[in-house]
């Protein structure tokens, strides 16, 4: 019998969603922080907290959150949004990372693979951190690696096989999602699983599987409504396919402690599946760029870099400093940063957010002054981080708080 997914609210007509918050929110956090000198990064905590709790609303308690760590890279936020009821576990990206986050928090799963060696001999040689911290295996080869680096006399190793959720079409020749792990079919679960079982040193504690195709990718994209229609149908073919591949997956290695599964843009469908326990997510916190453009749900904007204005090459341009700020992923328009205020400015096409000049232009352009702030989104939700040493918390009209990113405490995981 099929899983039942529910389908997603069904529109019309597109509605493309306003990208940021109100003029007068904006010129509130602007007047917040006009005392700091550009660039620096602002959180929005009312948008933060609100976003957080509707994360954990759209699951409807069918599943909790597990915080994916490298779309907030920020300590004090990974702990203040795991405060919120309906989330429990962190879901990060690099063993240094979980050996360090592991440190304060007792559930950290990894969500690749590592070759990390001297990560991999910290783990072994760390009971504490043994018991808390969880690796993802796809394939015979990591265990083979894991021994030959740690060998067996040590405290056994928590692992999570990570199953592929793409959608495979034409006996395989058509690939829809992430390359991601080769164990696509619950027959290879099971084998790997049955490999884990039978090797000594190791427990198999649960199973994940990330639709990117569904949870990455907005059904609401500008542009063709051909391209929103074949997304949206491309997505309901997926999830009901997934929803039945993966219960099998799970049955054919039960018992588990968690099936991990689905992403920001994904809860409600993925939370649906009832072999699922949690779901991975984080982006829906900062609500970035790339997750404006979906029908179901919309994060309120609550992460901002800002640049100042350093030249006036005409009087309709203005030009800030930096702004370059590119996401990672295929090179695109949606891969740049957005403006979001002053309202009615925008980027001369031909430069783009550049190194270190970013011409702005539009309405708003003729009224800056020099040292004036310039407001952008960057499109995806970590990253911001990478750019910045710490983080200015604004609730209501004030500063409450400022603090330090990954790399403000001196951490470059990837």
């Amino acid at each position: 019998m099929s899983t039942r997914v529910p389908s997603r609210p069904d529109v019309k007509k597109a509605v493309f969603p306003d990208a940021g918050p109100s003029e007068a929110r904006l010129a509130q956090l602007n007047k917040a922080t006009e005392h700091l000198d550009p660039p620096f990064a602002v959180v929005d905590l009312d948008a933060f907290d609100a976003n957080a709790a509707d994360l954990a609303r759209r699951a409807a308690g069918k599943a909790t959150i597990r915080l994916a760590s490298k779309s907030v890279r920020s300590r004090a936020l990974v702990r203040r949004a795991l405060q919120q009821p309906g989330y429990r576990g962190i879901l990060a990206f690099t063993l240094p990372e979980a050996l360090w986050l592991a440190e304060e928090h007792p559930d950290v799963v990894i969500g690749y693979p590592t070759t990390d060696r001297t990560a991999l001999r910290r783990l072994a040689a760390d009971e504490q951190a043994a018991s808390r911290i969880t690796l993802m295996i796809d394939s015979i080869d990591q265990l083979d690696l894991i021994d030959q680096v740690v060998g067996t006399s040590r405290p056994t190793l928590r692992l999570c096989i990570d199953l592929d959720a793409s959608l495979e079409l034409v006996g395989g020749r058509l690939h829809l999602g992430p390359y991601r792990s080769p164990v696509h079919s619950p027959r290879q679960a099971a084998a790997l699983a049955r490999a884990i079982q039978d090797r000594p040193g190791f427990h198999l504690a649960g199973i994940m599987s990330y639709e990117g195709q569904i949870a990455g990718l907005g059904d609401n994209q500008p542009g063709s409504v051909l391209k929103r229609a074949a997304i949206r149908a491309m997505q309901r073919l997926s999830a009901h396919e997934l929803a039945d591949r993966r219960a099998a997956a799970v049955a054919a290695v039960a018992p588990l402690e968690f099936v991990n599964g689905g992403g920001t843009g994904s809860i409600e469908q993925t939370a649906a599946e009832g072999v699922i326990t949690e779901i991975g997510a984080g982006s829906g916190l900062y609500g970035p760029g790339l997750f404006d453009f979906y029908r179901h749900f919309r994060p309120r904007p609550a992460a901002y870099f800002v640049m100042s204005v350093v030249r006036r090459p005409s009087a309709r341009i203005a030009t800030v400093l930096g702004g370059g700020w590119i996401a990672s992923g295929p090179p695109g328009l949606d891969r740049q940063p957005t403006l979001s205020w002053p309202g009615g400015l925008r980027m001369n096409p031909r430069e783009g957010a550049g190194e270190v000049q970013t011409p702005v232009l539009g309405s708003a352009a003729h009224g800056l002054r020099l040292g004036e702030h310039v407001w952008f989104r960057h499109a995806k939700a970590g990253e911001l981080c990478e750019r910045v040493n710490a983080l200015h918390l604004v609730s209501g009209a004030d500063i409450v708080e400022q603090v330090p990113t990954y790399r403000g405490e001196g951490h470059a995981f990837l």
